[in-house]
């Protein structure tokens, strides 16, 4: 009955605050069926519908009516929602016993002389500054290099419907690191679990608000959590190799994006008791690129200490890039605007959109290997901008040849989703893929081992279509180096690794997305009503909202993922290989694809 008492608190909050959107009778309606759903995920009594929001009509005769929905105030005051940091005085809003911060700085601008150069401190202010709207957002790609052909995956229409991309107004600029904040408490004693999230776009693009997925609220309010996220400098401004053109001064310049990560865990050791927060309990986690950015810091000896735990969701980096790599981009750059290798300070005066048209085009110009299907290498490479292995911010590969050292007492989640980048979103033709066409595509990819690998897949997933089949073998290239990550985690024999795979698939457009990259976020932010353009009311998909958000914050607060609505998750070992596969329901497997990985890998 515990699970059941939780469920009824969670559902009372979810029925009680509307959040950003009204929540509809019929959205209400299907609550109903996922107390249910509930019910048998977890052997217990059916929740008393009149604590779901229905009409009267539809309860047993005797019952009380439901209390109506409550709004509760918005606050945003000199009094009431008021934090002291370091550089001033900023006040944020508090909204159904949320406090939101949003567009706090964490450093100085990064323009003129601090372009390419270690994050500064903020600049001091007086008075109260204002925290309630998103700040500005590293530049990414000026106008004439930006892609609306709609090939791009981010910017195709079932992708952006599905993700809600373009949820908060974006504005970018070089004065962008800023952190926003999520709160259940300010200004008191009481010390929460902190958790930092990375966002996704590679190290090239992206922002800490554009997914609605990103929002904090649910997470602080529904599991009493700090929720942090940040904007950072990405691409030419992040990861620019200047060091062999600029001397000492110009040293740092190919990590300075990974040094304002740096700066953002530094801020919260300093400011987070202040937001309610434990700087002891730091946890942080990322999706895609983010999970990139996770795996560098593991390998960071200027981030050890501020965080004790590591999520890495979708982001399978082995190796960061070589020096010899980056430095190339370097000159490719320099000769796209016509500067020798004496004029490096030059860049640090020229326009924006003259500096990232010039970076988009070296870009197109660098040779890069195509990723391996065998091993997962070539991540490194394909994503473009990233970190260098430079032999002071970041010593070594994080993952390669096996973990890294430096953060072997940081227990660590890794895992990927089943379909990953080969999925059906923004592809209507793939449920007409023939068993033929899908040994072809086998074929080319994999040569000999073709007919071997679809068996093994085949006995994994005996219910999949051909396209499900061929989108499942091809994520093996981000299945490889996720499960070796947890396995050279693993050896280190100093803190738990646990794996993942995350194959819950929405009904939305027809059942044919799949379980694509990117999918599995709103979930993991409790955010699967707020998200309802991929949950789509689905009482399966409540369910596993609840049990991934609280997977990730036992996670957070303990270094162990398990609780009582999740069958256990043991960790990964060499032995046994236990990984979670996140579904309606969720279970346990040892091994999942193991057959087939290994063919893949050792030919």
């Amino acid at each position: 009955m515990k699970v059941v008492s939780e469920f009824k608190k969670q559902t009372r909050a979810t029925v009680s605050d509307n959040r950003r959107t009204s929540v509809s009778n019929g959205r209400r309606a299907f609550l109903g069926a996922m107390a249910a759903s509930w019910a048998g995920l977890t052997g217990s009594a059916l929740v008393p519908t009149n604590l779901l929001g229905l009409s009267s009509a539809t309860l047993p005769s005797g019952t009380p009516p439901a209390a109506p929905c409550v709004r509760s105030k918005v606050i945003a005051s000199d009094t009431a929602t008021v934090v002291e940091t370091n550089a001033g005085r900023v006040r944020g809003f508090k909204s159904d016993g949320v406090y939101v911060f949003k567009g706090v700085p964490y450093g100085a601008s990064t323009s003129g002389a601090g372009r390419f150069m270690p994050p500064g401190k903020p600049e001091p202010w007086t008075g109260i500054r204002n925290a309630l709207a998103y700040g500005r957002v590293c530049p990414q790609q000026d106008s004439a290099h930006f892609n609306m052909d709609g090939k791009n995956l981010a910017n195709t229409d079932e992708d952006a419907f599905l993700l809600h991309r373009g949820s908060a107004v974006t504005v970018p600029g070089e004065d962008c690191l800023r952190v926003n904040v999520w709160t259940p408490e300010i200004n008191g004693s009481h010390k929460r679990p902190v958790m930092v999230y990375m966002h996704g776009g590679g190290f090239s693009g992206g922002s800490g608000h554009d997914l609605l997925s990103y929002e904090g609220d649910s997470l602080a309010r529904n599991h009493d959590v700090v929720v942090v996220n940040h904007n950072h400098r990405l691409n030419v401004y992040g990861y620019l190799n200047l060091g062999a053109f600029g001397g000492e001064e110009f040293a740092s310049s190919a990590n300075v994006g990974m040094l304002d990560i740096v700066a953002v865990l530094e801020w919260i050791r300093t400011h987070i008791a202040t937001f309610g927060g434990d700087p002891g309990n730091v946890t942080i986690f990322g999706q895609s690129g983010g999970g990139g950015k996770v795996t560098a810091l593991m390998a960071m000896p200027a981030a050890k200490g501020l965080f004790h735990r590591a999520i890495i969701q979708s982001g399978p980096f082995l190796k960061a890039l070589s020096p010899d790599y980056s430095q190339q981009v370097a000159e490719l750059l320099m000769a796209e605007l016509g500067l020798s290798r004496s004029q490096v300070r030059e860049l640090q005066k020229i326009p924006v959109d003259r500096l990232s048209g010039a970076a988009a085009e070296a870009m197109k110009k660098i040779a890069r290997p195509p990723i391996s299907l065998r091993d997962g290498y070539g991540w490194e490479t394909a994503v473009g901008w990233g970190p260098t292995v430079d032999g002071r911010t970041l010593p070594s590969h994080p993952f390669d040849p096996g973990a890294p050292a430096i953060s072997a007492d940081v227990p660590l989640i890794t895992g990927t989703n089943l379909n990953e980048s080969v999925n059906g979103v923004d592809h209507p033709g793939v449920t007409s893929m023939t068993p033929e066409e899908m040994n072809k595509r086998v074929r080319e990819g994999y040569g000999s081992d073709c007919d071997a690998i679809i068996a093994a897949y085949r006995h994994d997933y005996p219910k999949a279509t051909p396209f499900g089949l061929w989108a499942a073998i091809a994520t093996s290239r981000w299945r490889v180096p996720a499960f070796a990550q947890a396995a050279r985690k693993a050896a280190l024999g100093a803190a738990p690794a646990y794996a993942y795979i995350y194959s819950w698939r929405t009904p939305v457009l027809d059942d044919r997305p799949g379980s694509f990259h990117a999918a599995e976020i709103s979930f993991v932010f409790d955010n699967a009503e707020l998200c309802d353009h991929y949950s789509a009311g689905d009482p399966g998909a409540f369910a596993l909202s609840k049990q991934m958000s609280t997977a990730w914050v036992s996670f957070a607060r303990t270094g162990n993922p398990n609780h009582s609505s999740l069958p256990h998750w043991p960790a990964y070992t060499a032995d046994t290989r236990a990984t979670m596969c996140f579904d309606a329901p969720c279970e346990v497997r040892n091994d999942p694809e193991g057959k087939g990985l290994k063919i893949i890998t050792q030919s």
